[in-house]
């Protein structure tokens, strides 16, 4: 009986195993190169469809801008009667931060193509946003250099830098160089930040929701739970 039950649990369990280097899901074998693949895919894909309007709010522009400790700052700049003028410049920011974000999306796809793999498998297995997380500790510091230059051009497009000046400087009395003046430098990863959002929110729905996998290699890899 004994020889007989082995081969049977080694018949059974052979669909479902797996090596370092690919593992298989019934007639699907899922190899490192397919991995890396998939994983570009969906990255590139939710680079694409990304959509930021709204999400340079005032709000999220003054937080960018000024920490949380220098929130006394503003309402000292309230105080004295520069309101209408940041609410003009945050505003104006914000379309220039979106105008920044669509030029970005070029930037991003080239970052994922590019992108290179230490232990694509793994990232698949884990799940959740590690594919995105990958890509913000592997190339996250370059792709926010990159959108500076168009970020730069925004600026001065609207003409941002010299409204920013005029802002600035009742701040700099009040805290000295506390305040990161570089206006392109922080809006250029805030810029990255809201991109990289997007990302994580196409690989959730990728990951969890199949009408999301739109091509047959996002199907057979993201279909099924590897363990």
């Amino acid at each position: 009986m004994k020889k007989l039950f082995i081969p049977l649990l080694f018949a059974f369990l052979f669909p479902v195993s797996f090596s370092c280097s690919s593992m298989r899901f019934g007639s699907y074998n899922l190899t490192e190169a397919d991995a890396a693949a998939a994983i570009r895919e969906m990255l590139s894909l939710g680079a694409k469809e990304s959509n930021l309007s709204g999400a340079f709010s005032k709000e999220a522009v003054m937080a960018t801008l000024f920490p949380e400790s220098m929130r006394k700052t503003l309402n000292t700049l309230n105080q004295l009667g520069l309101t209408g003028e940041i609410d003009r410049f945050t505003t104006t920011l914000g379309t220039a931060a979106e105008k920044t974000a669509t030029a970005s999306v070029p930037i991003f796809i080239s970052g994922i193509n590019n992108m290179k793999f230490t232990d694509a498998m793994r990232i698949i297995k884990n799940g959740g946003t590690s594919a995105t997380d990958y890509l913000r500790s592997s190339v996250g510091d370059s792709l926010r250099r990159a959108i500076t230059p168009a970020m730069k051009t925004a600026l001065q497009e609207y003409k941002l830098n010299e409204q920013w000046e005029k802002i600035i400087k009742p701040a700099q009395v009040l805290v000295g160089n506390k305040l990161n003046l570089d206006l392109a430098n922080l809006m250029a990863g805030m810029v990255s930040e809201k991109m990289f959002q997007q990302l994580e929110a196409k690989e959730k729905e990728v990951r969890t929701t199949s009408s999301a996998r739109t091509t047959t290699l996002l199907q057979k890899v993201f279909s099924k739970k590897w363990q």
